[in-house]
């Protein structure tokens, strides 16, 4: 028996996987920088006078392993970033998302100008660049889980939900305001991983961003929308884990009582690496969870319906009263 797919579904599977693909350079490329790899070509976007495919690389070793790694990893998200930007072109009916499918394949485009123009300008060869580099990728790979979100069926049917509520104007500045602390604390981590600055203002911000992203956890959670519990926990663990995973990577890179850091230890290198890579997730979760509030209380606007009353004296919880949602692509 076969089964038939429709358009909505293709394009949120496309952009799903297109998400799932950048985790390729993602990966790579936090351990490149970790290890210093980010240079071991002098030359780009030829690696020692390769073309990309024609490069042996699974024979290389050490710094050119993981630095041409990351290249192909960059060439493979840029393929799958065409994809998608066909994909939404051709299928999704919605003019303003097919330009989220433009935006991300300028974005992934820029990702790889930026890396290859730290290799072959002198002048901008430098930690600075790689720094701009990374703090980029973290909106890069936060688009398109947003792609991913207004692709999804629930996007769309949660408009003929008659039971939506308003998650109201204070959660929803609740998620700007922890959407923006996340970014900051990672742009603060850029700076310790690149520039070796920010390091006090990065473990003290660490307390504000984790303060509001567990507040906002909980209150998403608690709001009765059964669309944003799954990222609410999700952000609250991946908190949690972030928080763990920096105390790990401070003591493996400072040392700790009468523990000594070893520079380039397998166990710094994982540390640290694992702290980027958690933190861009917790980033591309709280976009997602974010999202999600600023849908719901979008709908909520448009029909007219109420947040969620307080429990009355028997213990019932009203629901708002449904209007019919006005038409139009959304």
């Amino acid at each position: 028996m076969s089964v038939t797919v429709s358009p909505t579904r293709w394009t949120h599977v496309v952009a799903v996987c297109t998400a799932l693909t950048a985790l390729a350079p993602i990966i790579l490329g936090a351990q490149t920088t970790t290890t210093n790899a980010g240079m071991a070509f002098p030359d780009w976007p030829t690696s020692d006078g390769h073309g990309m495919l024609q490069y042996p690389w699974l024979s290389s070793t050490g710094a050119k392993f993981l630095e041409h790694g990351h290249r192909l990893g960059g060439a493979l998200i840029g393929l799958a970033s065409v994809v998608l930007m066909l994909t939404l072109h051709w299928l999704d009916e919605r003019r303003w998302v097919r330009r989220l499918g433009y935006a991300v394949l300028l974005a992934v485009i820029g990702q790889g100008l930026l890396g290859g123009q730290r290799v072959v300008r002198d002048a901008l060869n430098s930690r600075g660049l790689a720094f701009v580099h990374g703090s980029t990728a973290a909106l890069v790979f936060a688009l398109m889980w947003g792609v991913a979100v207004v692709t999804s069926r629930r996007w769309r049917s949660v408009a003929d939900d008659t039971a939506v509520g308003n998650p109201g104007r204070s959660v929803a500045w609740l998620a700007a305001a922890t959407w923006i602390a996340i970014y900051v604390q990672y742009v603060l981590g850029g700076l310790v991983r690149h520039q070796g600055q920010a390091l006090i203002e990065h473990l003290v911000f660490a307390f504000v961003a984790g303060l509001l992203v567990i507040m906002l956890s909980v209150t998403a959670a608690a709001s009765g929308h059964s669309w944003l519990r799954g990222p609410s926990l999700l952000a609250g663990v991946v908190m949690l884990l972030q928080l763990a995973l920096g105390a790990g990577a401070w003591i493996t890179k400072y040392g700790f009582n009468d523990r000594v850091a070893v520079a380039g230890s397998t166990e710094q290198v994982a540390f640290r690496t694992l702290h980027v890579l958690n933190g861009m997730a917790l980033f591309a979760t709280i976009t997602v969870l974010s999202l999600r509030i600023f849908r719901l209380r979008w709908v909520g606007q448009q029909t007219g319906t109420l947040s969620w009353a307080p429990a009355t004296e028997t213990g019932a919880n009203p629901r708002p009263t449904p209007v019919i949602a006005r038409g139009g692509a959304v």
